[in-house]
C-alpha cells in the first residue's frame, strides 16, 4: 500500500504575517519558513504505518513555490520515500477548492490508497483541504483523527466529538486528518538528514501534472478577498478598584456594555 501525506510550506509562525492590500494574499517571500507543524504527525503516522509493515510507501505530495522543497524536505529527513511539488506561477492565488483540484490529480496519478493531512495549516487555520481534497477526488474522508488503524482495505479512526470518541471505519482509498494527539514526531537523525537530499525530488509543472490550468489559481478560485484592514490598536483596560463597590463597578460596566 503506498501513503501519500498532504504537506505545506508556510512561514515562520514566531514571524510577523503580512497580508498584500493589492493581491489579497499572505506576503510568503519575507522572512524564513518551515513544514507546516501539524503535517509533521501525518508524515510520522505514516511512516510509523510503513515501518510497522501496513505501508509500502509514503510519498509527499504539495503544492507551492519551487524553493519550498528546502522546507519539504524535513519530511524526508523523518522517513518519507519522495516528493511531488507542483510549482507554476498560474497556480498563484489558489483558495481551497483549486488547491484540492491540483492535489487530487497528483493522487490521483500518484496510486496512493491512504491520504494523511494534518489537522489545518499555521498560515490559514481553516481546517477544511481533507473534506475538500475528500470531495474533489472522490474519496471517503473523515476529519480530526486522535488513532488510526489500516486492515485489509478500510480503515478506522477515532475521533473526537461533543459526545465523546466517535469511532469510524472509512473504505480505502481514504482521506484523512490527524490531530497533534496521535503520536509525537520524531526528530531527524542526521543521517536522515543527509539522506534526505538523495532522494527523489520531483516539481512539476501545472502542464507536467496534468492540471487544468482553469482550475487553479485565481482562475479557479471561488472566493476572492474584497478589501484587506488592519485591526485597530486595542485600546487600554479599565482597572476597577475595590473600595467595597467593586462588584458593583464590574455589574455596571457589563450592563453598558450590554453583555447583561
Amino acid at each position: 500500500m503506498k501513503i501519500a501525506v498532504c504537506v505545506k510550506e508556510v512561514p515562520d509562525t514566531t514571524a510577523e504575517k503580512r497580508i498584500d492590500p493589492g493581491t489579497g494574499r499572505l506576503v510568503r517571500d519575507e522572512g524564513d519558513r518551515m513544514l507546516n507543524e501539524f503535517d509533521k504527525y501525518a508524515v510520522e503516522e505514516a511512516v510509523r504505518l510503513k515501518e510497522a509493515g501496513a505501508a509500502d510507501e509514503v510519498i509527499l505530495i504539495s503544492l507551492g513555490p519551487e524553493k519550498a522543497v528546502e522546507s519539504l524536505r524535513q519530511a524526508l529527513a523523518m522517513g518519507a520515500d519522495s516528493l511531488v511539488l507542483v510549482s507554476d506561477p498560474a497556480a498563484a492565488g489558489s483558495d481551497y477548492l483549486g488547491t484540492a483540484n491540483a492535489l487530487a490529480k497528483v493522487l490521483d496519478d500518484s496510486g496512493a490508497e491512504l491520504v494523511l493531512l494534518g489537522s489545518e495549516a499555521t498560515d490559514a487555520r481553516s481546517g477544511v483541504m481533507a473534506a475538500a481534497l475528500g470531495e474533489v477526488s472522490g474519496r471517503a474522508w473523515v476529519t480530526a483523527a486522535n488513532s488510526l488503524a489500516v486492515s485489509g482495505g478500510s480503515v478506522t479512526v477515532d475521533r473526537q466529538s461533543d459526545d465523546g470518541v466517535d469511532t469510524v471505519e472509512l473504505p480505502l482509498p481514504a482521506v484523512v486528518s490527524v490531530t497533534k494527539a496521535i503520536n509525537e514526531p520524531r526528530y531527524p537523525s542526521l543521517k536522515g538528514i543527509m539522506g534526505a537530499k538523495k532522494k527523489p525530488q520531483e516539481v512539476k509543472s501545472l502542464a507536467d501534472a496534468g492540471i487544468d490550468a482553469s482550475k487553479v489559481g485565481e482562475a479557479g478560485a471561488g472566493t476572492k478577498v474584497l478589501s484587506v484592514e488592519t485591526p485597530p490598536a486595542r485600546q487600554a483596560g479599565q482597572v476597577v478598584k475595590d473600595e467595597g463597590n467593586g462588584a458593583q463597578q464590574i455589574l455596571d460596566f457589563l450592563i453598558e456594555k450590554k453583555i447583561v
